[in-house]
């Protein structure tokens, strides 16, 4: 990785391409589905240690419902292992988890555990660990926009007091700051409707890799480039 002391903060990443590396494999779509659990895993543990300080992964879609159920239902039970056998370690660990998204129509046991697994992390100060769950971009704003009008029925604010600061607080997460790297795999380049408030400044990166061969090496060439790019925000180079 070059000298350079220029390390995102926050990375966040559309994991793409696992049924494409499972075909490619002659296996079934959801040895991909697998095989990218692993690469969580990788990237969580390796993280913190390049000087990542959050991580958001989207995991699943408000679309991703409109997929065979046999499917659907694997990804649950993967998901459910995960936070099973995963979320003592990241606790010891002290990483903080939590999940975006809306609750329904993920299974209950889901839920609980998610529920139970960000209470236990809640107070942990390392990398922090954001799953996006039942996530639509949209939706998240739609939500937002709600939760502020009903704060203005209630007397607890009036219209004019918003700003883009005070919105960003009714997001489904109000206390992190927004993405300076989003990271997508397989080749795609669109965003699809992941973190659209978020992502205004960020700095893409796309790679033809699919996600389960995504591992700390090209997260470090990510990096690198990302290192390579100067950051504007709609003003101009230094003298």
């Amino acid at each position: 990785m070059p000298d350079n002391p220029k390390i995102p903060q926050h990375v966040a990443f559309i994991m793409d391409g696992n049924g494409r590396w499972a075909k490619q494999k002659g296996r079934a779509r959801t040895a991909g589905h697998k095989e990218g659990v692993q690469r969580v895993r990788e990237i969580v543990r390796g993280a913190y240690d390049l000087g990542i300080r959050a991580v958001t992964f989207f995991a699943f879609s408000t679309e991703n419902w409109s997929r065979p159920k046999s499917e659907v239902a694997i990804l649950m039970r993967y998901l459910d292992n995960f936070l099973s056998g995963e979320i003592d370690q990241l606790h010891k660990n002290n990483v903080r988890f939590s999940v975006i998204g809306r609750g329904e129509p993920l299974p209950k046991y889901l839920q609980a555990k998610i529920k139970k697994a960000q209470s236990k992390t809640k107070d942990n100060t390392g990398l922090r660990f954001v799953l996006a769950l039942n996530y639509g971009g949209r939706q998240e704003i739609v939500d937002g926009a709600r939760r502020f009008a009903q704060d203005v029925l209630d007397g607890k604010c009036n219209l004019p007091s918003l700003d883009e600061e005070k919105f960003s607080r009714y997001l489904y997460v109000d206390d992190i700051a927004d993405p300076d790297l989003l990271i997508r795999t397989s080749n795609e380049m669109r965003i699809s409707n992941f973190l659209l408030w978020q992502l205004s400044y960020c700095e893409f990166y796309f790679t033809p890799i699919c996600w389960p061969d995504f591992g700390i090496t090209e997260l470090k060439n990510a990096i690198s480039e990302y290192q390579k790019r100067k950051r504007r925000f709609g003003g101009l180079d230094a003298a």
